[in-house]
């Protein structure tokens, strides 16, 4: 892995938050991470050709998360160009551990956590480095998966009171999330998800999603790297990225992802919350005045304790972390050394 110009790696924190990792805390020769800022990050990508349009990347655009050509072509190709070199070196190590122990066993997917608070742009994220990644010509096949097909069913929810919870660590089906990557990873031929419905705001009964041994599988939700739960189950304790290759964290300060998740708010009263049959179809009637307040009280009761709690202490287990400034753009790199 290189260093930055001149061999020197930097101490990193973020500013604006106060749960800092404390192994970033220590002495810089120390650290294990390795800081860049977004023009020598860009420099990366060298002559690596851009293989998606303006428009392609229009459509891959998240409601309230604005990214264009320029923002691929100077974070995310780089960033997909070295995920390729990832799998690649992933399996070579397949090839001569398999050589090694006289196996001919089938190379198993590469797996991608992508994790973030709600509103911080970590769907967009997932989808543009799912359509650079099958762009490579060694990794035709990519899947992305989001974590939202594990939450309870609504009627579960409310039976375990949980509601008021949803997205938090608890509200999720995590014997089936870890079972699913399980068998991804184990090779498992044909591996189903429930499908989750963002409109209804539960998951549809009896509707699924097929995942057909990808070469790469993308894994996106707010908390993919916490911790294993000890005690959880009775002959051991696993933890979903514990079958992740890379994990990648999207982070911005609480104050502009909150400002986002608002904005997000007022656009959805607008589209989907107007729909008829919408679980929050009761808001869009709302005015301009009642929807920021109602959406400011949904981050601060239950979206901004669980970034607090939940999410934002998972940050320092990522591979990578990209930091956004307040215009949604990333300014800063931050990654683990191998």
């Amino acid at each position: 892995m290189r260093e930055l110009r001149g061999g020197k790696s930097r101490i990193v924190s973020m500013p604006g938050d106060t749960a800092v990792p404390p192994v970033l805390l220590g002495h810089p020769a120390g650290s294990p991470w390795v800081e860049f800022t977004r023009g020598e990050w860009s420099e990366l990508a060298e002559s690596t050709p851009m293989p998606l349009t303006a428009e392609e990347i229009h459509r891959l655009s998240g409601l309230g998360d604005p990214i264009d050509l320029e923002e691929v072509q100077n974070i995310y190709l780089p960033l997909s160009r070295l995920l390729n070199l990832y799998v690649g070196g992933t399996g070579q190590l397949h090839r001569v551990t398999s050589s090694f122990l006289r196996e001919k066993q089938q190379r198993t997917p590469f797996i991608i956590g992508v994790a973030g608070s709600v509103a911080v742009g970590k769907s967009t994220t997932a989808r543009v480095l799912k359509e650079l990644l099958c762009r490579w010509p060694d990794t035709p096949r990519v899947e992305l998966v989001t974590t939202d097909g594990f939450l309870y069913p609504n009627h579960v929810l409310q039976r375990k009171g949980l509601m008021q919870r949803k997205g938090f660590p608890e509200s999720y089906d995590r014997r089936a999330l870890i079972k699913f990557v399980a068998d991804v990873k184990s090779g498992v031929n044909e591996v189903r998800v429930p499908r989750y419905d963002h409109v209804k705001y539960d998951i549809l009964p009896g509707d699924e999603i097929v995942v057909h041994r990808p070469d790469v599988l993308i894994v996106e939700g707010l908390n993919v790297l916490q911790p294993a739960r000890l005690g959880e189950d009775s002959n051991s304790a696993l933890a979903l990225s514990d079958f992740f290759d890379f994990s990648i964290y999207v982070d911005a300060k609480g104050s502009d992802i909150q400002q986002w998740f608002v904005e997000r708010f007022l656009k959805l009263r607008k589209s989907a919350f107007a729909e008829p049959g919408a679980f929050f179809h009761q808001f869009a009637s709302l005015t301009d005045e009642q929807a920021v307040e109602f959406a400011t009280g949904i981050w601060g009761s239950i979206n901004e304790p669980n970034l607090i709690n939940n999410i934002r202490p998972t940050r320092g287990r990522a591979n990578l972390v990209l930091r956004k400034g307040s215009n949604h753009s990333v300014n800063r790199i931050r990654l683990r050394k191998l």
